[in-house]
Order: C-alpha cells, then structure tokens, then sequence
C-alpha cells in the first residue's frame, strides 16, 4: 500500500505564501533563510538488529524514499512518502556494521557457531522467530555476551569494510547539493547494562575524507568519552569536521544526561567542556519515546506528558526498571536545568543543548508524522495487528500503539547543502518536531517591539538579536528585560496551532534550578483568557475517531507574539526555548484501525496534540 496523500495547489499556494510572508528571506550573507526537513536517524539492512527484525532495504532504498521515490517495502508492500525530505543521515549501527546480512546469507565462518546458526535459521522462519531473534542479539549485546565469532576482529573487519565503503558510495551516488542532500554518519552504540548512551556521528564531509576511517563503535569501548577522542583524532588526521548527538535519554535509566562521566566520577570542567564541543545536540523525540520532560520532573506543566506511555518503566531492553531518582538524567529540560547549575559550579555547561527530532525507523523508510507512518520496523509496517503487538520482561509491558510516528529535524540554513546544513547543527539553529512540518521562528534580543512583527521578522532578528541556538549577553544599555520574536506557521496539511509557549529555566543565587512554562500566543484570543491560575481555556477537540479525521474550524494557520519575560533577574543565567502545540489530531492506531477495520486495543490513545521544540536562547549574566 502506499501512505501518502494530496495537498491541493490552491492549498499549498496559500500556506506558501503566507510562509513568504511571514519568514521572508532577505537576509544578510550567512544568515540561515530556508527551513530545510531531514531525518538524522535511520536503519537499514545494514544494522545487524535491523535485518534480525526483517528489514531487507538498504541505504539505496532509504535515499530514494527520502527524496519521494516510490518503494517496494520489506514486507513487499509500495511505499512512497507524502512529501520528500530535504535531507537524511543513514546511521546504522557502527556495532558489526553489516555483519547481519552474512549471517542471513549463513557464512560458513558463523554458521560454525551454534547460537549466530540458530538465529540463521531463526532468520529464514516465522516472523515471530526473527523477531525472537532480533531481541535475542539485542540482549546479548546490551549484556556484553556476543557470540566470539561476531565479536571477532579477524572475522568482522573485513565485512564492516567493505560495507562501510559501499554506504559511502551510495550517499555519494544519491548527494545533489542544492536538492537532496546526504549526510554520511553512523550510530554509535553503546548500551551498557541495557542502559541507552547511543550517539548518532555526523560528518561535514563527504567520502573523500569520511572513508579514511572505520567507524568507532562500542565493542571498543562503551565510554563515549573514548568516542569524542576517535572523533578529535578524526579532525586532527583529516582536516575533516564531526559531531555526535546523544539520543532517546527516556531509556538511559539516569545516564545520559548524569552528573557524572561513564565511570561514575563527579563531572570535572575537562569532561563538562569536551561533552560541550562533541555532542551540541540531542535528540528529543523519535519512535520510541519523547524526552523533553515528565510529569514527576514538571508536575505544573500541563503538556507534561507527550509520549511516556511504556516508556518511561525501564531501560532499553527493558532488563532493569525505572526508579523515579533516575528520571532528571533521562529528559532534555532537566538536563538544561543541570546544565545552568552545572556551570555556576564548575564553570562550564555540558548540557547546552540543541533540540533536534528524528525517527529512529529500522526498516529504512523515514515516514514520521501520523497518518503515514511506516513502522519502526519491518515486523510493524502497515496491517491490522502492528498496533496489539507485545514486548514484555520481568513484568514490564510495551504495547505496539505506544510507538510514536517519529521526529524530524528542522534546521535554518541558507542551502541545502552538507556544509550548510552542518553548520546550522553546530550553531544549534534547528528545532524538532514530533512529525509535523510546521514552521518556527525564535529571536532573542533587548529592544524588539510589536511593530517588528509587520515587517521582515528574520532581518530584525538577526540584525538586532540572536536566533535559536543563540547566546544572549547581558544588556549593557540598561536593565530592561529580553525580548523575544515567537512566529509560527501551521503545516500545510497538519493540524492548525493551538498555542505557543516558552520554557524558562533559571538558577538562582543559592544554585537551585527553577522552571516555569509561559503561554506566549495562543488561537481565538477573543473567547480564550487565561483563570485567575494562569491556565489557559482549552483549544476544543474536532477529532472523530470513527473516521479518523479531524477539522480545522479551530485553531490558527499562524501565531507571532513579541514577548517579554515578565521575572527577569538579570544576576540569574537562563534559557528559553519554544514549544508550539497543534489542536488535537488523530494518532496513527486511529488511522490504522479506520484503514483495516479493526477494534483499537483497549486503552489505546488514539489523539493527541502534535508539536514543536525549538532550540533554547541561552541568557549570560556579565562575570
């Protein structure tokens, strides 16, 4: 089947010229002009549990369906995304990159090993064989206990080798600078005790200087700081440039944003400023779960649970469960908030985070966003049961229906390029979002007023403050609070805008982080106030889950406000970031079941309010 679906011409040159209008391009040299739409996390046959789950599609495959080309999928089904991607990173998994397709082809050098002869055979079963399969090496590489001949150097190198250089051919064969663009990287790995650390590793350059090098995984070491030496040795050899992005912190069971380095050491100003250069983005949304923030973290935040359904209990492989002191290193906002504090005591903040989303999809086909997701892999595309399928360990449960569609990264760039693109990343000029392609604007500055949102909000913005991403220095005018541009644009086809929010964190003088969400703008404004408690009145709800659809009678086609922080203590560092909610829509289990005709699980959700996370704008208090 193919899930896409028409946007009419009338539509779509409405939506564009509003967007012209309200994101005009006339910018000084550098500055980033376009939105470009990307999908910085994807598996292919090349993943060892990829293939295990049945993917059969390689990096060729996943290119052309970025880019809008019609596919057969791995269960034979035609695939073709609604609207072509801007760009991709293939990143599959550094750990045995490859290996899996010579055990699905039985080289004879595993088929001598018992346990990779019966995952051969495992492979070539039932579906649900493969998939026993599939968790199987998952586990046995989060514990450490890879059988010897997949883990063997003299075995594996030669295989990953020559896999590696055929993925860069490939991106190679598929970069039009300009069009499409393909960013070469890998994912690295690291699971320690079923714990997630992974790193997605993107490249600024092509194949020229990328294929001087293996890829670093951890079967060398699980200790991302040994990472970020491989990356730094990379540029020393190279001239090239890298960096790497934690990703999916809701199932690190406290890890991936901990106080700590991998040894359990307090964090030192060294390690806090090597985290910085290495790793300036993370990845906050994707398949397998949201990690912006939770409800124990952000009890007053009523958007507070996006995505937590069977994610939040435990770890990766679900071996070890969630304990609640755990969860300020699992999620973004809290590591912010670390981050400011981190830096008043020790001088540096590791956590100054971009805001990115991605898929995550192991079957090579990055089709987020509700109404045409694909699956997370080739066991969950399209069909009547994806949405009732069962993970279950040690009395800890996931449901197919709490998958999420997956994220996309936005990034402001002024082409399409690799250069370009990479750039922006490292200037943390990008923003995700949980599938949907709206458009989002975030300026800070001292001095901007109402009458700057009728004109050219991107020139004002550059030209008298800072974008996402940004540091905002102390105003040495006066002791006036910052401003800040807030502009959004639905997407063409998705939901209209409920609201636009920031999220402020702040440290105050004894070192304790705070947090506070302010409705900026919202849809309606005659009939929607805020209570005497701050609340706002709810957008309504148009969803008829019985057809799922929904109608667009409420909610806005765009938002712009000019906002002041209405508690700015200029002795306090901050940060501020956006968070753009759509009305509710239906999620993909309600489209499925219209689709085939089948009973929802029960219990299942079925709607929820999609949205956007930009990067935050940093406020520095003068030292």
């Amino acid at each position: 089947m193919v899930i896409r679906w028409k946007i009419s011409t009338f539509a779509l040159t409405l939506a564009i010229g509003a967007a012209s209008a309200a994101f005009a391009n006339e910018t000084t040299p550098g500055d980033a002009t376009r939105v470009f739409w990307g999908n910085t996390h994807l598996h292919t046959k090349n993943s060892g549990d990829a293939i295990l789950f049945g993917a059969r599609l390689g990096p060729e495959e996943a290119f052309r369906f970025a880019r809008g080309d019609l596919v057969k999928s791995s269960t034979g089904q035609d695939a073709q995304i609604d609207r072509p991607l801007d760009f991709l990173v293939v990143s599959d998994h550094a750990e045995g990159i490859g290996t899996g397709r010579e055990l699905l082809a039985g080289n004879p050098l595993y088929m001598a090993d018992p346990t990779l002869k019966r995952w051969h055979d495992m492979m070539l079963g039932t579906p649900e064989e493969a998939h026993q399969a599939a968790r199987e090496l998952i586990s046995a590489f989060a514990q450490e206990r890879l059988p010897a001949a997949m883990n063997d150097p003299k075995v594996a190198t030669q295989i990953i080798a020559s896999v590696w250089q055929e993925y860069l051919a490939t991106a190679e064969s598929y970069n039009q600078p300009g069009k499409f663009t393909t960013l070469l990287g890998y994912e690295y790995t690291s699971t320690p005790k079923g714990n997630n650390l992974h790193r997605i590793v993107i490249f600024r350059d092509g194949a020229a200087r990328v294929g001087k090098i293996l890829p670093f995984s951890s079967l060398q070491s699980q200790d991302p700081e040994k990472l970020w030496a491989f990356l730094s040795n990379y540029e020393d050899k190279t001239g090239g440039k890298v960096l790497a992005i934690p990703h999916n912190g809701d199932l690190s069971n406290g890890l991936m944003y901990s106080l700590n380095d991998f040894e359990g050491r307090p964090m030192t100003a060294d390690y806090a400023r090597r985290r910085a250069r290495w790793e300036p983005l993370t990845e906050v949304t994707q398949i397998k779960g949201d990690s912006e923030t939770h409800p124990y973290l952000s009890p007053k935040d009523e958007f507070n649970d996006f995505g937590h359904q069977g994610w939040d209990q435990g770890n990766l492989d679900l071996s070890s469960p969630k304990k609640l002191d755990m969860l300020a290193g699992d999620y973004v906002r809290s590591a912010l908030k670390r981050g400011l504090s981190l830096e008043k005591a020790i001088g540096t903040n590791p956590f100054k985070l971009g805001m990115i989303g991605a898929t995550d999809a192991h079957n090579a086909l990055s089709s987020a966003g509700e109404r045409s997701f694909f699956g997370e892999e080739a066991g969950s595309e399209p069909g009547p049961v994806r949405a009732m399928s069962v993970e279950e360990r040690g009395g800890m449960i996931r449901y197919g229906w709490q998958r999420l569609s997956g994220g996309y990264t936005a990034v402001w760039a002024h082409e399409n390029t690799r250069e370009a693109l990479f750039d922006a990343m490292l200037r943390k000029e990008v923003y995700a979002t949980t599938g949907t392609r709206l458009t989002l604007r975030f300026f800070g500055g001292w001095d901007f007023s109402a009458g700057d949102l009728r004109g050219d909000i991107a020139t004002v913005g550059y030209a008298r403050g800072v974008p996402m991403g940004g540091d905002l220095k102390e105003n040495r005018k006066n002791d006036g609070a910052p401003t800040f541009i807030l502009s959004a644009l639905k997407d063409p086809v998705g939901g209209n805008l409920d609201r636009l929010q920031v999220v402020k964190g702040w440290v105050d003088a004894k070192g304790d982080a705070h947090e506070k969400v302010f409705d900026v703008a919202w849809s309606n404004p005659a009939k929607r106030h805020k209570d005497r408690n701050g609340k706002l009145t709810p957008v309504g709800d148009t969803v008829d889950l019985t057809k799922a659809t929904f109608e667009n009678t409420i909610g806005a086609a765009q938002l712009s406000k000019i906002w002041t922080d209405p508690e700015f203590d200029p002795a306090q560092p901050a940060f501020y970031y956006v968070r753009a909610l759509e009305i509710p829509t239906p999620r993909w289990p309600a489209y499925d079941a219209v689709r085939f005709g089948v009973k929802p699980m029960n219990g299942a959700k079925l709607k929820d309010q999609q949205r956007a996370y930009s990067s935050p704008i940093w406020y520095e208090p003068r030292t």
